[in-house]
């Protein structure tokens, strides 16, 4: 499952301190009684909402701990494909998430879960996309770093990066204004942390953000179902559930993470529901 890297260093500067996991809403109150008869063994929201490319994307946040934002511009980009039965595909702007939400957000050292969300349903989200995108508003400003097969090397992966400055307009030859490209939320809460509910609510809405405790081991992670088993705690990190399964009898969460295709199991990972 896991082997060692000589680069798991440049992993480290990707999480966030542990305190931005440990601060959540209630959960709604209607998500801590499910039934869970009718829920199936697997589920990937890939093959039940096929029109919703979105879904599929693997982003990449290179040398900062944007995890927060990457993970909930892709979550909200997916539900509003969802909601609109695949007539509005839009991919929202992590880099606006990630330098002009200040309130529980802190740029590259990390931010609490709800503040996208918050941020998502006061003020809005223009579209966005990987570094160098042309045809959106906001995409994100900092390159990818090291060597991935296929892509543009910009610089190795060994300086810190700053937070991006916010700037609330959109790139030079983009033709929508700043304003009129946004999209906003009406509604965010959290989901009960039972298994069960967390299902519903993937099956129902969409792919959903959650956050957990990165332990060394956790950076090795080639294919397979992870499993903590090692290493010291390093952080927080949040990532996007895409949908569980089940192999050799242990159950897993099928997870989509920001740290390029080439990390995991072409960017995703097979995490153990115990985690």
């Amino acid at each position: 499952m896991a082997e060692p890297r000589a680069d798991i260093e440049h992993l480290r500067r990707k999480v966030m301190k542990s305190k931005f996991i440990n601060r959540n809403n209630k959960p709604r109150e209607d998500d801590t009684e499910i039934d869970g008869s009718k829920i199936p063994d697997s589920f990937d929201a890939r093959v039940t909402w096929p029109h919703c490319p979105s879904i599929s994307y693997i982003r990449d946040q290179s040398q900062c701990g944007s995890c927060w934002a990457f993970s909930s511009a892709e979550v909200m980009s997916d539900r509003v494909c969802i909601a609109s039965h695949g007539h509005k595909k839009v991919e929202l702007s992590a880099d606006d998430i990630l330098s002009c939400c200040t309130d529980g957000g802190y740029g590259c050292d990390g931010g609490y879960l709800y503040a996208p969300w918050r941020y998502f349903i006061e003020t809005g989200i223009v579209t966005g996309g990987l570094y160098d995108t042309k045809d959106a508003c906001r995409p994100y400003q900092i390159p990818p770093c090291g060597y991935h097969k296929n892509e543009t090397f910009y610089s190795n992966c060994t300086q810190e990066i700053d937070t991006p400055v916010c700037e609330t307009k959109c790139q030079a030859g983009y033709p929508i204004s700043y304003d009129n490209d946004k999209t906003f939320g009406k509604t965010s809460y959290n989901v009960s942390h039972s298994v069960s509910a967390i299902q519903r609510e993937i099956m129902t809405n969409g792919p959903v953000v959650a956050g957990f405790i990165v332990y060394d081991d956790f950076y090795l992670y080639k294919s397979g179902i992870y499993k903590h088993t090692f290493g010291y705690e390093d952080g927080g990190h949040a990532v996007r559930i895409l949908g569980w399964g089940e192999e050799g009898g242990v159950s897993y969460w099928l997870i989509a993470n920001s740290w390029n295709t080439d990390w995991g199991e072409n960017g995703r990972q097979n995490l153990s529901q115990f985690y």
